[in-house]
This record gives structure tokens, C-alpha cells and sequence, in this order.
């Protein structure tokens, strides 16, 4: 039976991304934030069970706390997975009732499940009886035409009788039919009080926002409503933000960005010996200088080398070189 996890550990989350968090990313964004809740990209259960892709589980200690997120609806299926899962060393088993996309859609798993609230609860309650970790849940405020309060409400309660305790909330609905992924990452408006309304109803749930939140003043301002808050693309293309907020929520001190990509020097040479390909690390970099001068150089440098034979660190030396002369 899975454990209560501490509100606090949920203060700051960095959101699970297709194509995005893998696990050169999280060891990147850790050197930022020692304290961010990190997630993998979504692993169907049926890879890992059906497909014996276990490789897909391949994390580093350096990125706890790290939850590994889940996409099926069998609930056999993801009791097997998750057990999986907290067998390699995952903090928490999170199920993606999410992602609105085609695919996901036709394995009858992510957004298109908040239809399914009864089901989603037999999942969690399989998944808690296979593991000891925390099993959390990732959702929608809505889908399609189901949108009013009352629809995520019952969601809620549903998850809630389930035995979950922390429910993951993208202040947007999904449509799942009509537009695209990115779409409904941007066009569905957002409705935070939506979110904040859970929370006031759900007091025993710790509640994580998600969704448009870019700055560290919009982080602190939803902290006072609810228990924590998950970044998304803002925490991929401007990755410095995440050492800014360790600095605001936990009082670390913040280091350069210099410091940090001098910290990430033993482990992509150690990739590197490994067979790892430069660019399969240096294009979750590109945005570290966001905003700052030369950052436009620092990332033409990256990333017209990094896929060249033989592209080493000395790269991105020469890339942070590069940015500080044209800064």
C-alpha cells in the first residue's frame, strides 16, 4: 500500500514532456534545482510489460526525486508496471489521465480517461496495492464537452475513495478531437480558480497546478492557493528559471550558469564513453542562456556541432566562449 508523501515535496515539479524529459534532461535539470520533483516522459505499461522495454526505466541516482509517469488503462497492466517502476528506484508511480493526443487516444489511455472516472480509480487502486511508493494521478480540469465543475468534482472524489493523494491538475481542458497536441497545449483557456476551487473542496488532497505558469511571482502567487506547482515548456526552454525558484522556494543559493554547465562536465564526458552522441544532451542546453546576451550564439554553436563526428565537451566550451564574446 502506497505511503503519504510530505505537501512540501510538491512545491516545485517539472512536468513529464514527450521528446523532452529523458534522463539527460532531469540530470540537467537537478544541477538547477536540487529540489524539483522531476518526471520522465510517459512510458505505456504496455512497453515495459508487453515489451519488455526496461531500458525505457534507465534513471541516474543524481535526479531524486524522480517519479516515473504511466500511460494504460489496464489495470492489471500498470499494477506490473508500476511494480516495475519502484523496483528501479522511483519515488512515485504518476498515471497520465492527460495527454490528449491521437495515439494515446487509441490506447484508450491519458485525457480521453477523466470519461472514464470509475476505471481511472480501479487503475490507482491496483497500482497502490503493487507498490509501496505514492501513486499520484495527472489530469485534465475537463474534456470535450465534459466541463463543468462538477464533472472534475466527481473526478476528485472518485480518485480520492481510490486512496490518491496528490492529484496533478492542468488548469485546461483537452479536445480531444480537432486540435492538435501543441493546440491544446495553448488554445483551451486556462481556468486556475477552477483548480483553486479543488483545492478549498479537497483539503486532505495535495493539489499541483499546471499550466501557463512562467515566473517565479506566478509560482508564489499559486502557492498561496494550492500545495505545489508543475512547470512545463517554461522549465524546458528557459531552464535557468528552475535555479531561480530553488533560490525563491528553498533559499539555496543560486548558482551562475557557468557554474552549472561546469557541473554537467563529468557526466557528459562520461556519456560520451558510454557511446551517448553529444546532441542527445546538448539540445536540452539551449535554452540555459534564455534571454541573456550571446544566448543566440551559444545555441548556433550547439547546435551546428553537436551532431558532428566526434563533438565533445570542448563544444560546449567553445559555445560558452562564443556567447561571452558576443555578449
Amino acid at each position: 500500500m502506497s505511503v503519504s508523501p510530505a505537501p512540501a515535496d510538491f512545491r516545485l515539479c517539472v512536468a513529464p514532456m514527450m521528446d523532452w524529459t529523458d534522463r539527460h534532461c532531469r540530470f540537467f535539470h537537478r544541477l538547477l534545482s536540487p529540489s524539483a520533483r522531476l518526471y520522465t516522459e510517459m512510458v505505456t505499461s504496455a512497453a515495459l510489460v508487453r515489451g519488455g522495454q526496461l531500458r525505457l526505466l534507465e534513471h541516474s541516482q543524481q535526479e531524486h526525486p524522480v517519479a516515473l509517469q504511466l500511460g494504460g488503462s489496464e489495470p492489471a497492466e500498470l499494477a506490473q508496471a508500476a511494480r516495475l517502476g519502484a523496483q528501479a528506484g522511483y519515488d512515485e508511480i504518476n498515471l497520465n489521465v492527460g495527454c490528449p493526443s491521437d495515439r494515446v487516444q487509441s490506447g484508450r489511455f491519458g485525457a480521453c480517461l477523466m470519461r472514464e472516472p470509475a476505471l481511472v480509480g480501479e487503475c490507482v487502486r491496483a497500482m497502490r496495492e503493487a507498490v509501496e511508493v505514492p501513486v499520484t494521478v495527472k489530469c485534465r480540469i475537463g474534456v470535450d464537452d465534459q466541463d463543468d465543475y462538477a464533472d472534475l468534482q466527481h473526478f476528485a472524489e472518485t480518485m480520492v475513495a481510490a486512496g490518491v493523494q496528490v492529484l496533478v491538475v492542468h488548469a485546461r481542458k483537452a479536445w480531444l478531437k480537432g486540435l492538435s497536441p501543441k493546440e491544446n497545449r495553448e488554445i483551451p483557456p486556462l481556468d486556475y480558480e477552477r483548480v483553486y476551487r479543488l483545492k478549498r473542496e479537497f483539503p486532505q488532497l495535495v493539489v499541483v497546478i499546471n499550466g501557463g505558469i512562467t515566473s517565479v511571482e506566478a509560482v508564489q502567487a499559486h502557492l498561496a492557493q494550492v500545495d505545489g506547482v508543475m512547470l512545463g515548456r517554461a522549465a524546458y526552454h528557459d531552464p535557468y528559471l528552475l535555479a531561480q525558484l530553488e533560490a525563491a522556494l528553498y533559499g539555496a543559493p543560486m548558482p551562475s550558469r557557468e557554474e552549472v554547465l561546469g557541473h554537467l562536465q563529468p557526466y557528459v564526458e562520461a556519456e560520451l564513453k558510454r557511446g551517448t552522441a553529444l546532441k542527445h544532451i546538448s539540445r536540452h542546453l539551449l535554452g540555459l542562456y534564455q534571454g541573456e546576451p550571446g544566448a543566440r550564439t551559444f545555441r548556433r554553436v550547439l547546435s551546428e556541432g553537436a551532431h558532428l563526428p566526434g563533438a565533445g565537451w570542448s563544444l560546449l566550451e567553445r559555445a560558452a566562449s562564443g556567447r561571452r564574446d558576443a555578449a
